[in-house]
C-alpha cells in the first residue's frame, strides 16, 4: 500500500455554486475552502469540466433537484478531468501526478474535487486513468455521455445487418452513440436539424430531418427497414420506429419514459465501458467534437449555449491555475 501523498499548498478553491435553483443566472463563482482527501479518497486538481443537459436540468427547481439528491447550496457540473494532487490513506491504484477523468455529481466545475475511489458518479464520484493521447478537454466529455451511449447501445445491441435510427444524433450522447454503433458494424441514420447534416455525416451517420413526416422520410431512406432505434431527445423517434415496425425490445430512450420501452441509464453501463471508450479515443477510432470551450468565468454563457440544445458536440469549461 502506498503512503498517502498530500499537497497542502492550496487552502482555498474556486467553485461554481448555486444558492438558489434556476437558470444560468443563478450560477456564481465562489471562493471556498479547498477540499481535502480523506481515507479512501483522492483529490483532483480539475483542468476541464464537460457540460451535459442533466447539469442544468436537475438544478432548475427544488423538486427536480430533490429527485437527484441535491440541496442548497449546491455545486454544478458532473464531468471532470485533471490531475491527482492528494492521495488519502488506503488508496491504491492512484498517485499524485496521475491524469484522471470521471464524474462527480453536481460538483465538477471547481478547482478541486474529492473523489471516493470506490464510489460512483452519483455517490462519491468516480475516477479513471486518462490514457496517453487523450487531452483533458476531451477526457472531460467522456463520463456521462459515454456511459449513457454505451448503456443505450447495450439495450438495442446493434450489429452488422442492422439499420439503427438515432433520434437527436447530433447532441452530446449522440456523438458517442453514432460512432459506437458504426464500430459495431451497424448502418446508422441520425435525426437532426438541417444545420447538423454535415456534422452527422462526419460521424458516420446518414442524416434525416426530424419532425412531421419522419416515418415517410425513413421509408424512402431505408426501404428495407429500420431494425433498432435510440431516442436521445424525447419520444418522436420512438413513435416513428414503432410506425416502421421496430419491436419494442429494440427501442430505447434516455430522456423519456415510454410504456413497454426499456430506458437506458448511464449508471447501468457495463463495467469497463468508459475505459473502453477512452481507449477508442486514444487509438483515434472515436472522436469527440468540442463545439466550444469557455473559461470558468463565463460559466453562464457556456450553460446558455449548451442548454439551447443545438450544439453539435460538447461544451467544455476550462479551469486554470491561480
Amino acid at each position: 500500500m502506498q503512503e498517502p501523498s498530500v499537497n497542502t499548498s492550496a487552502t482555498t478553491s474556486r467553485a461554481v455554486r448555486l444558492e438558489s435553483f434556476g437558470g444560468p443566472e443563478v450560477l456564481n463563482i465562489r471562493e471556498v475552502p479547498a477540499p481535502q482527501a480523506g481515507s479512501g479518497q483522492i483529490r483532483v486538481r480539475v483542468t476541464a469540466a464537460g457540460l451535459n443537459p442533466m447539469d442544468w436540468f436537475m438544478t432548475t427547481d427544488a423538486d427536480t433537484a430533490t429527485r437527484f439528491g441535491l440541496s442548497l447550496p449546491s455545486g454544478f457540473g458532473t464531468d471532470y478531468a485533471g490531475v491527482v494532487d492528494q492521495v488519502g490513506h488506503g488508496v491504491t491504484g492512484f498517485a499524485a501526478g496521475d491524469r484522471v477523468f470521471g464524474g462527480a455529481l453536481s460538483r465538477a466545475v471547481a478547482d478541486h474535487v474529492v473523489i471516493d475511489v470506490a464510489g460512483t458518479i452519483a455517490a462519491g464520484g468516480d475516477a479513471h486513468h486518462t490514457p496517453d493521447g487523450v487531452d483533458d478537454r476531451t477526457a472531460a466529455t467522456l463520463a456521462i455521455a459515454g456511459c449513457t451511449a454505451a448503456a443505450a447501445l447495450a439495450v438495442v445491441n446493434p450489429g452488422p445487418g442492422d439499420t439503427l435510427l438515432i433520434g437527436g444524433a447530433g447532441g452530446g450522447v449522440g456523438v458517442f452513440a453514432v460512432q459506437l454503433a458504426r464500430l459495431a458494424g451497424a448502418r446508422v441514420i441520425g435525426t437532426g436539424s438541417a444545420t447538423s447534416a454535415d456534422a452527422l455525416r462526419a460521424l458516420g451517420a446518414e442524416p434525416v430531418a426530424y419532425g412531421d413526416g419522419l416515418a415517410d422520410r425513413l421509408r424512402a431512406l431505408a426501404p428495407t427497414g429500420v431494425t433498432a432505434a435510440i431516442d436521445l431527445f424525447g419520444t418522436d423517434t420512438v413513435r416513428a420506429a414503432r410506425e416502421l415496425g421496430v419491436p419494442d425490445e429494440r427501442i430505447t430512450t434516455i430522456a423519456a419514459q415510454v410504456d413497454e420501452i426499456t430506458p437506458a441509464n448511464g449508471a447501468n453501463a457495463a463495467p469497463g465501458a468508459i475505459e473502453e471508450i477512452a481507449r477508442l479515443v486514444a487509438a483515434g477510432r472515436l472522436r469527440v467534437p468540442i463545439a466550444a470551450s469557455f473559461p470558468v468565468e463565463r460559466i453562464r454563457a457556456a450553460v446558455e449555449l449548451q442548454a439551447g440544445r443545438h450544439v453539435h458536440g460538447k461544451v467544455v469549461i476550462d479551469l486554470q491555475p491561480y
